[in-house]
C-alpha cells in the first residue's frame, strides 16, 4: 500500500469511528428522552392521583366532622335523658 493510500485508508477509518460515535450518542439522546418522557408521564400520573386523594381526604374528614358532631348531639341528649329520668325517679321516692 502506498502512503496515499493509507492516509485514506486511516480517514476513512477516523470517518467510520465517528459515525459510529455519533450514532451511540444518538442513539443515548433517544433513550434519554423516551426516559424522559416516561418520567414526565409518570409525574402526571402522580400529581391527578395526589388530587383524587387529596379530594377523598377531605370528604372523609368531612364525614369525620359530622360524625363527631352527631356524637356530641347524642351524647348531650343521653345526658338530658338520664337527669330527667332521676328527676323522675327523684320524684316518685
Amino acid at each position: 500500500m502506498s502512503t496515499e493510500d493509507l492516509t485514506v485508508k486511516s480517514a476513512l477509518d477516523q470517518l467510520t469511528n465517528a459515525v459510529t460515535s455519533l450514532e451511540s450518542a444518538v442513539g443515548r439522546r433517544l433513550e434519554n428522552q423516551k426516559d424522559a418522557e416516561q418520567s414526565q408521564e409518570e409525574l402526571k400520573s402522580m400529581i391527578s392521583d395526589r388530587s383524587k386523594l387529596a379530594e377523598e381526604l377531605d370528604g372523609a374528614q368531612n364525614r369525620a366532622n359530622q360524625l363527631e358532631e352527631a356524637n356530641r348531639e347524642v351524647s348531650r341528649r343521653l345526658v338530658t335523658a338520664m337527669e330527667t329520668i332521676r328527676a323522675v325517679l327523684d320524684r316518685g321516692n
